[in-house]
């Protein structure tokens, strides 16, 4: 029997991957725990010892030896002393063997609850490793289940052999996206928590960074390092900016990202669900930035304010409202990528 124990413990090991060490603590906690549930006046005298070499477990209790017994919880007489071992003393002490198939039935079910609990614990310590080393990547889910009432899609991710359930929150999906259960999206890890109720991922497909993985995915030169990304600025379901800089002349930023024909750039505009992407040139020099950043609208000057947060921007009368955007979105993510406030004035207006 202690050897299908052993053999048990390092299934669990390989399959799991909760350490023998771990389980062999548990176990020593569920025996005691057993112990103390039928035997409460002797649970401080009680030893166990486990020989994984041997595929051995023994329990014993430590009892005093006696002429005279005085409590029978601690204290055993000389000459019944003597039945487990020979050379027993008054005044020595001996370690009697307990038979655990006898435990009661309370304490066998106090016994396999600290065991299970363990098991769980385990497990949510593993997953919660596994996924904390997955914030601020992508993952690919599978749509679980979508609840009805509140719009919120649960998604079954994984990293490596572990598998958890995550919540994508209405607010976190992207506007008009129509998810299907049974679809396979990439979300984005914004962040791990360690709760009572075991690992919590938080994951979006809002989220700028999902947009910065994608092309870390999809263009080697970001991946190489070549390329950096500079600054994202988003509204998810409709338009993203995002500002490019190469540290070689000889490679085109821009070009890098948008690939032969648009090869690279599609791919991402449909894992977005048809989202717009810009892609504008990072400069340090802020008036063509923000030149750059108003693109597509062409650009006659732009000229930095005294306040050095804001600046000034002149464009054809006939590029206004191109510069502007659709309820301002145009110029609100140019400001946003840039960091700098966007004051747009007509050419007849300047």
């Amino acid at each position: 029997m202690n050897a299908d124990f052993f053999s048990a413990i390092e299934d669990i090991e390989k399959e799991k991957g909760i350490p023998r060490q771990y389980m062999y603590d548990k176990i020593h906690q569920a025996m005691l725990a057993a112990f103390r549930k039928d035997n409460p006046e002797s649970a401080d005298n009680v030893v166990i010892e486990m020989v994984e070499e041997k595929k051995k477990i023994d329990m014993y209790t430590i009892m005093d030896v006696v002429e005279e017994v005085e409590d029978p919880a601690t204290q055993l007489h000389v000459d019944a002393a003597k039945n487990y071992n020979k050379r027993a003393k008054v005044g020595g002490q001996i370690k009697v063997p307990v038979e655990t198939k006898k435990f009661g039935r309370i304490a066998a079910q106090a016994a396999k609850q600290v065991i299970i609990q363990g098991i769980r614990e385990a497990e949510r310590g593993i997953v919660y490793e596994e996924f904390t080393s997955k914030e601020h990547e992508i993952l690919t889910g599978v749509v679980h289940r979508i609840d009805p009432r509140n719009g919120n899609v649960i998604i079954k991710i994984s990293s490596n052999s572990e598998f958890t359930e995550a919540t994508l929150p209405a607010n976190e999906q992207i506007k008009d996206e129509v998810l299907t259960e049974g679809e396979r999206i990439k979300v984005y890890v914004v962040e791990v928590r360690n709760s009572t109720r075991g690992p919590q991922v938080l994951i979006s497909r809002t989220h700028p960074g999902l947009v910065k993985r994608l092309f870390e995915l999809e263009v080697p030169e970001i991946f190489d390092g070549v390329v950096e990304i500079k600054s994202i600025a988003r509204e998810a379901g409709s338009r993203t900016k995002i500002a490019v800089w190469s540290n070689q002349a000889e490679v085109d930023p821009i070009g890098s990202c948008v690939g032969p024909k648009g090869a690279r750039v599609n791919v991402i505009v449909d894992s977005l669900g048809g989202e717009k992407v810009d892609i504008v040139k990072y400069s340090e020099d802020i008036e063509s930035y923000v030149a750059a950043a108003l693109a597509p609208a062409e650009v006659i000057s732009v000229s930095q304010l005294e306040d050095g947060k804001s600046c000034r921007v002149i464009v054809p009368d006939n590029q206004l409202s191109l510069a502007i955007g659709k309820e301002g979105q145009n110029a609100r993510l140019a400001a946003k990528l840039t960091g700098y406030k966007i004051d747009i004035k007509p050419e007849s207006e300047a």
